[in-house]
């Protein structure tokens, strides 16, 4: 091993950045390693070779919790200069032969589109956004403590609102509360983001916090791409001293620096072999057997115009849910559960183009679209992708110059976190939202004194919001370096 620093952080996405952020700002050397040769993890933007110029968000695109979560509340990006574009319309979900339902950021807007649907949306909804931060704490928590804003009654009485909704929409009685066609499937499209079984408490703990945030916040995607999200957080990092190597993959604890912390933003199987032989058997062998999730498969497009949407509107939003009808998507998601490739898969679509212009270079833009498919799954996505996309938009074929498909046994290849396309590192059931990787009072903790894991394997779930890192070096702050009070992660401290 080489010269000695305070933590090493193997990872460069959210989670490990953030990781990384907490501690250089409480003063520690810190070291961020790096496989790829560019940073970001689940937060890169890159240039594809698809058409000169045009950047591809290779994970991620839209991000709803970039500017809500609290760990990104209190680094506040827009204060830092990076600009966002939250989209009036936050999500759309066409339907066949009708108008799409739509999610508009303002609430009584998305009422009155709904119709006759709109007095149970807002029945849905209105009550959570009265303090929409219970909500996000609830769902962004370390599962083992109560937050502050939980601890008095309107915080006890916010956690029964959300837990009311979200069993109702996690039992086979979920068509009650949303009776309307198009508000079940305008939520449906939110639950299906955890490539899960619907209707289950994971997939309606999902929608249940998205949507809510829609209705807050909005869904913004930062100009330029997801790239500028984590060249803030690295900018912050090397003022603080710490320091990114790129190519730099680690196999084992001996390719690292000696450090007295080492946090992991990696999947649980690869910390197990990061640590192999080091660790107890019983964590081990946890780590080792941590059940992956269903999968997604990448297809970046370019095209030479807009999607030709069938409703207009849907070309308004910043997200598109399609795969139809609630029946519709819970059908594709039980075949994805099952190991069957569905014929018409569920498919999660983004044209940062229609917010962010410098997005379309020389009259091409990118196109963002993932298929929900089974674990591991060899198929190439782009006709199944095209066929959906065709179904509520005819003429897209006509619109495309290039793309690049990634299918789901393919994805370990540009992110090793993605093995065999589960893109949440781990399977994603409201058992494993509290017991993530394994059934343990610290799950951040490896076993050994000084490891941590702090990616979406861990608590509180997955998504671009940096908590997993923040929890994980805040534990390490404390039982390492004795440093009890969280480092403010405020701009110009």
């Amino acid at each position: 091993m080489s010269t000695e620093v305070d933590a090493v952080v193997v990872g460069s996405g959210p989670n490990g950045m953030a990781a990384a952020v907490t501690l250089a700002r409480a003063g520690l050397s810190v070291e961020v390693y790096e496989a790829q040769p560019t940073i970001g993890g689940g937060a890169r933007t890159l240039d594809l070779g698809l058409a000169p110029g045009v950047t591809h968000d290779i994970c991620s695109a839209v991000h709803p919790l970039a500017i809500a979560s609290p760990f990104f509340v209190d680094f506040d990006l827009r204060a830092r200069g990076l600009e966002f574009t939250t989209p009036e319309i936050s999500y759309a979900q066409p339907l066949d032969g009708k108008p799409a339902a739509l999610a508009f950021h303002d609430l009584e807007k998305t009422v009155d589109h709904l119709g006759a649907a709109g007095p149970e949306w807002r029945r849905f909804f209105a009550p959570l956004l009265d303090r929409v931060d219970d909500a996000i704490w609830l769902s962004l928590g370390d599962k083992r403590s109560v937050p502050e804003t939980l601890r008095d009654l309107p915080g006890i009485a916010n956690v029964v609102k959300f837990g009311l909704r979200l069993l109702s929409q996690a039992s086979p009685a979920w068509n009650i509360p949303l009776s309307h066609e198009s508000s079940q499937a305008l939520f449906t499209g939110v639950a299906a983001h955890a490539i899960g079984g619907l209707p289950a408490m994971g997939t309606a703990a999902t929608a249940t916090m998205l949507s809510t945030v829609a209705h807050a916040g909005g869904w913004p995607s930062p100009i330029g791409g997801s790239q500028s999200i984590i060249d803030y957080l690295v900018a912050d990092l090397e003022a603080h001293g710490g320091t990114v190597h790129t190519d730099a993959r680690i196999d084992h604890v001996s390719d690292m620096p000696a450090a007295r912390a080492y946090l992991l933003d990696t999947s649980a199987l690869n910390a197990a072999q990061i640590f192999s032989g080091l660790i107890p058997s019983h964590v081990d062998k946890a780590l080792r057997s941590f059940k992956h999730g269903n999968a997604a498969a990448k297809v970046d497009f370019v095209l030479n115009g807009p999607v030709p949407w069938s409703d207009p509107d849907v070309g308004r939003a910043g997200t598109i849910h399609i795969g139809g009808s609630r029946a519709q998507m819970a059908a594709a998601e039980a075949q994805v559960m099952s190991g069957r490739m569905p014929a018409d898969p569920v498919c999660l679509v983004s044209d940062p183009t229609v917010f962010d212009p410098s997005r379309e270079v020389n009259g091409l833009r990118p196109l963002w679209t993932y298929a929900h498919v089974p674990f591991d799954c060899p198929l190439d996505p782009t006709e199944y992708i095209t066929r959906q996309l065709e179904r509520f938009a005819p003429g897209f074929r006509d619109r495309i110059v290039a793309h690049n498909a990634i299918p789901a046994s393919e994805m370990a290849g540009h992110n090793q976190n993605y093995i065999g396309g589960d893109i949440a590192t781990g399977i994603v059931s409201f058992y494993r939202m509290m017991a993530r990787p394994r059934t343990s009072w610290d799950n951040y903790s490896l076993g050994v004194p000084g490891a941590y894991l702090c990616s979406a394997a861990t608590p509180p779930a997955p998504g671009v919001h940096g908590m997993n890192g923040w929890f994980a070096a805040r534990r390490a702050l404390k039982s390492r370096f004795g440093i009890t009070e969280a480092p403010s992660l405020a701009p110009g401290d």
